[in-house]
C-alpha cells in the first residue's frame, strides 16, 4: 500500500494547489464587491476604498492569493469580512453537524443500495426494481425532501420538520431529527450504487467460470458470496467514494431545506455577503475532503483487488 500512496500523493497535492487558485480567481471574477456590500448602500467612494484598504482588497491579486496561500500553510484561515469572528471557529461550528448528516447519509447509501443492487441482478430482477433506481436518480433533491416532509411532518406527524440535535448528546432525539435529511441526501446515490453493483454482479454472473459452477451444482448463495461479490465489489468501493463527495456538494442544498445548521448554511451566508474568506475556506475545505476521499478508496481499492497496486 505505501508505494501507491507514495505515487498518488504528490497528484493529490497538485490538484489542491490547482484548486486553491481556481477559487481564488472565481470568486474574483464573479460580480459583486464585499467593500460595497459592507460600506452600504448610501457610502460614498472614500468608504468603500478604506473598506477596500482595511480588507486588504486594494493589493494586487497576486499578492492577495499568495498572503492567503502563506496563510493557509499557517493553518490561519482569517477573519471573516461580514458574518464575524474568525473562518477557523465559524467552520467548527458548523462541521459536526454537516459531517454528521454527511455520515447518516452514507450509512443509508450503504443499507439501501447494496440490497437494492442484489436484488436486481440476474432474471430476478425485476422492472420495478429498475424503474424505482431510475426514480431516485431523476428527482431533484428538494422535491424529494419536500415529500418526505409532507408525509412524515405535516400528514404522518412522525418525525420533525427542520432543526437540528446533535445525536452523540441525545442519540434518540437526534436520530429523528436526522432520519429525514440523511434519507433525501441518501436516496439519489442509493439508486446510484444500487445500479452500478447490480451491472457488476450481473457482469460477473455472465462468466463463463460463474456457468460451469452452476452446471456443476453450486448453490447460487454460495456463488455469490465466494465469488461472484470479491470481483463485484472493487468497483462498488469506488462509485461509493465518488458519492462521498457528491454528498457533501448536495448537503449544501438539504441543510436549506430542512434548516439543518451546518456549513451549507454558512456557505449561503458567506456567498450572499460576498465573505471571500469563508467561501474560499469552504469551497477548498470540500476539495480536500473529495481528494482525501479519493486517495482512500484507491487504497481500499488496491487492498480489494492486488492487481492494483502492480498498476
Amino acid at each position: 500500500m505505501r508505494p501507491l500512496f507514495t505515487r498518488r500523493l504528490p497528484s493529490a497535492l497538485l490538484v489542491l494547489l490547482l484548486a486553491s487558485f481556481a477559487i481564488f480567481l472565481i470568486l474574483r471574477l464573479i460580480p459583486g464587491d464585499p467593500a460595497t456590500t459592507l460600506a452600504g448602500p448610501d457610502a460614498g467612494p472614500e468608504a468603500v476604498a478604506a473598506v477596500r484598504a482595511r480588507l486588504g482588497l486594494d493589493r494586487p491579486l497576486p499578492a492577495q492569493y499568495l498572503g492567503w496561500l502563506a496563510d493557509l500553510l499557517t493553518g490561519d484561515l482569517g477573519p471573516s469580512y461580514a458574518i464575524g469572528g474568525s473562518v477557523t471557529d465559524l467552520i467548527g461550528n458548523g462541521l459536526g453537524a454537516t459531517v454528521e448528516l454527511t455520515l447518516g447519509a452514507l450509512l443509508l447509501v450503504v443499507a439501501l443500495g447494496v440490497p437494492l443492487g442484489l436484488a436486481g441482478t440476474g432474471t430476478r430482477g425485476g422492472a420495478l426494481l429498475r424503474l424505482l433506481t431510475s426514480l431516485l436518480l431523476a428527482v431533484p433533491p428538494y422535491v424529494t425532501g419536500l415529500v418526505l416532509v409532507l408525509v412524515f411532518a405535516v400528514g404522518l406527524r412522525l418525525l420533525p420538520a427542520g432543526g437540528h440535535q446533535s445525536v452523540l448528546d441525545q442519540p434518540d432525539i437526534g436520530l429523528q431529527y436526522l432520519l429525514l435529511p440523511a434519507l433525501c441526501l441518501a436516496l439519489p446515490s442509493a439508486a446510484v450504487l444500487a445500479r452500478y453493483l447490480r451491472d457488476s454482479v450481473d457482469q460477473a454472473l455472465g462468466e463463463d467460470w460463474v456457468r460451469t459452477a452452476t452446471a456443476l451444482g453450486v448453490p447460487r448463495g454460495r456463488i455469490l458470496r465466494r465469488h461472484v461479490l470479491p470481483n463485484a465489489l472493487p468497483p462498488a468501493v469506488t462509485v461509493l467514494g465518488l458519492l462521498i463527495g457528491q454528498l457533501l456538494g448536495g448537503a449544501v442544498l438539504v441543510e436549506a431545506i430542512f434548516a439543518w445548521p451546518g456549513l451549507g448554511q454558512l456557505a449561503e451566508q458567506g456567498v450572499l455577503r460576498r465573505d471571500y474568506p469563508v467561501v474560499q475556506a469552504l469551497l477548498l475545505l470540500l476539495v480536500a475532503v473529495y481528494v482525501a476521499v479519493q486517495l482512500l478508496t484507491d487504497l481500499v481499492h488496491a487492498w480489494l483487488d492486488p492487481r492494483i497496486r502492480w498498476d
